[in-house]
């Protein structure tokens, strides 16, 4: 019998990217909706039966036929390790109610719009970034995408094909992507965190954009430490993170 919260999905595919991150595709529910930016709660059901559940954003768009997450492997987690076992044509249990802020109606105005992501904190942008909205709206959008490694750093031919799609193709330059990486030189990537580039200006020299009140719009995903670091460096420049009594500039989701 069908839960009232919850549906049961097919995956249809799980690729291995590295030993620490992997990435899963499922069926969707014919009337599950959401924003592009939310997150899904998931279930995997245990040997034991019981269910464990964990928050993921999804990477694909709104208009897809199929959800698609992005998954790190952490250790021991009990989630994860149950999670990382499934394979094709294995059930994964999704809550029928879509959550989260990190959406674009956070924002009233705005010219150019950052998308500041670390680790797996990309997939909510992969997901607004697909959709027509954001490029209606902004004049520029810049994705900086920070990984450990040049293997981390996921989802290249579809960010790098993203404008070649029909219905984006007229906007094609307004997308600037950016590339980080920190461990390791990357030819075509920065080396180092954002945080260092934002407080070196190197960040905006290679948009060509500044960091402006009035213009900027900053929507930041990762790790709580990354995000910190980026707000206060942000505030600096008057960026203030925006709440629903005291509409700002910033928006943020924490990655565990």
């Amino acid at each position: 019998m069908e839960s009232e919260k919850f549906t049961r999905q097919t995956l249809l595919e799980v690729n291995t990217l590295t030993p620490s991150l992997f990435t899963l595709r499922c069926s969707r529910d014919a009337g599950f909706r959401f924003q592009a930016g939310q997150f899904a709660r998931l279930g995997v059901t245990k040997a034991d039966g019981s269910q464990v559940w964990r928050a993921y954003s999804m990477v694909s768009a709104p208009h897809d036929e199929f959800l698609e997450f992005f998954s790190i492997v952490v250790p021991s987690g009990e989630f994860t390790t149950e999670l990382r076992r499934l394979k094709a044509g294995d059930t994964l249990l999704i809550e029928k109610q879509a959550l989260g802020y990190l959406t674009l109606d956070r924002f009233a105005d705005g010219r150019d719009l950052w998308l500041l992501a670390s680790g797996t904190g990309v997939a909510p942008f992969l997901s607004i970034l697909q959709g027509l909205e954001v490029w209606q709206r902004f004049e520029r959008v810049v994705l900086v995408y920070s990984a450990r490694s040049a293997a981390e750093l996921a989802y290249q031919p579809l960010i790098k094909g993203l404008m070649q799609q029909e219905h984006l193709a007229e906007f094609a330059d307004r997308f600037i992507y950016l590339p980080t990486v920190t461990r390791e030189q990357v030819a075509g990537c920065l080396h180092g965190r954002i945080t260092e580039f934002i407080a070196n200006g190197q960040l905006e020299q290679k948009a060509g954009i500044r960091f402006d009140p009035q213009a900027s719009r900053v929507m930041i995903c990762g790790n709580p430490q990354m995000i910190d670091d980026t707000r206060a460096l942000l505030k600096q420049r008057d960026l203030q993170l925006s709440l629903t009594r005291r509409p700002g500039q910033v928006a943020v989701e924490n990655y565990w």
